[in-house]
C-alpha cells in the first residue's frame, strides 16, 4: 500500500513568520515553551497507530528542549533541520543560510547521534529565484529538501514551476531529492492541500482529495502540522484580528481530523520514501 508522509514542523508558538513582529528573537528565552507537551502527546498518537514520521525541528528550540529531540529520535522518527532560528531563506541571503542549516543540523546529529539528511525551510520559503539555496544544502550535507510549494496563491512563497510529485533537482554540485506540499487540481487550478491552516481552516475533503490524487498518480503526498496547532493554549498578543484567526484559529478540531486522516490513508518518515528511490 502507498503510504503518504506525515511530518512535523516543531517550532513554538512564536515562529510563524506571522508572529515574528509581535516575538523577536532576542526575547524568545523569556518566552513559555510550549512544544515539549504537545510533542509527547504527537508521539503517543503516533505510537497507538505504529506510524513513523518526519519531524522538522527548530535548531534554537532543539538547544534548549534537548529531552524532547532524543524522545523522537527513541520513538523511532526521522530527525530533519527546520533551520536554526525560523528566518525566511530569502531573508538570511546565502551566508547567512549556510551558517543556519550548517548550525541546525550539528546541533540535531549532537542531541540524537544520527545523521540529519533533510531539511524545511520555514514557510516554505525557497522561491523562484533562490535556487542557491539547493546547491547550500549539498553542499552541508543535505540529501533532501521538502521546502518547494508548488501553488500560486500564497503571497509569500510558492514555486508554481515545481513538479507536484517526489522528483530530483540537478544542480552542479549534485543531485537533491525534492518532496514538495501536496496540492489538489479542482476547476483547472492548482490548490494547496497539505496541512497546516489548509487542514485546520478549511473543509477536512480539501486535504483528504489532495491525498487521493497523489495516491491515483502513484506517488506519496505530504502532510504536515505544527505542535501549537495541537494545542489548546494561543498567546495573548496585540496582532491583527485576521492575523490571529489565520495562525490559531480552528485547533479545537485538529485531533479528530488526525483520527481520520489516519483512517483514511497510511503514513510513514521521508526517508523511507528517500531510500526508495536510491539515496540516503
Amino acid at each position: 500500500m502507498l503510504r503518504h508522509h506525515f511530518t512535523v514542523d516543531v517550532e513554538e508558538y512564536f515562529h510563524p513568520t506571522a508572529m515574528s513582529p509581535h516575538f523577536p528573537m532576542s526575547g524568545w528565552d523569556g518566552l513559555e515553551r510550549r512544544s515539549p507537551q504537545v510533542v509527547g502527546r504527537i508521539l503517543e498518537f503516533l505510537a497507538a497507530r505504529g506510524v513513523r514520521a518526519t519531524f522538522f525541528i527548530v535548531g534554537w528550540l532543539a538547544e534548549r528542549e534537548r529531552d524532547m529531540v532524543r524522545a523522537i529520535a527513541r520513538a523511532g522518527h526521522e530527525i530533519a533541520s527546520h533551520g536554526y532560528e525560523h528566518e525566511l531563506v530569502g531573508t538570511l541571503g546565502p551566508d547567512a543560510f549556510r551558517g543556519s542549516v550548517r548550525r541546525s543540523r550539528a546541533v540535531l546529529q549532537d542531541v540524537t547521534g544520527t545523521d540529519v539528511v533533510g531539511y524545511r525551510a520555514p514557510s516554505f520559503s525557497i522561491v523562484p529565484g533562490l535556487e542557491w539555496a539547493f546547491d547550500v544544502l549539498l553542499e552541508e550535507g543535505y540529501c533532501y529538501d521538502a521546502s518547494l510549494f508548488p501553488v500560486s496563491q500564497h503571497p509569500t512563497y510558492g514555486y508554481p514551476t515545481a513538479p507536484r510529485d517526489p522528483h530530483w533537482i540537478e544542480r552542479g554540485s549534485g543531485r537533491l531529492a525534492e518532496f514538495p506540499a501536496t496540492t489538489l487540481r479542482l476547476l483547472g487550478s492548482t490548490l494547496p492541500a497539505s496541512g497546516g491552516a489548509y487542514f485546520r481552516l478549511l473543509p477536512y475533503g480539501l486535504v483528504r482529495e489532495g491525498l487521493r490524487q497523489a495516491a491515483r498518480r502513484e506517488a506519496p503526498g505530504m502532510f504536515y502540522i505544527h505542535p501549537w496547532e495541537l494545542d489548546d493554549w494561543a498567546p495573548s498578543v496585540d496582532a491583527p484580528r485576521l492575523q490571529k484567526i489565520r495562525t490559531f484559529a480552528g485547533r479545537a478540531r485538529c485531533w479528530d481530523r488526525l483520527g481520520r486522516l489516519f483512517d483514511d490513508f497510511g503514513f510513514c518518515e521521508v526517508r523511507a520514501t528517500l531510500a526508495l528511490m536510491g539515496a540516503g
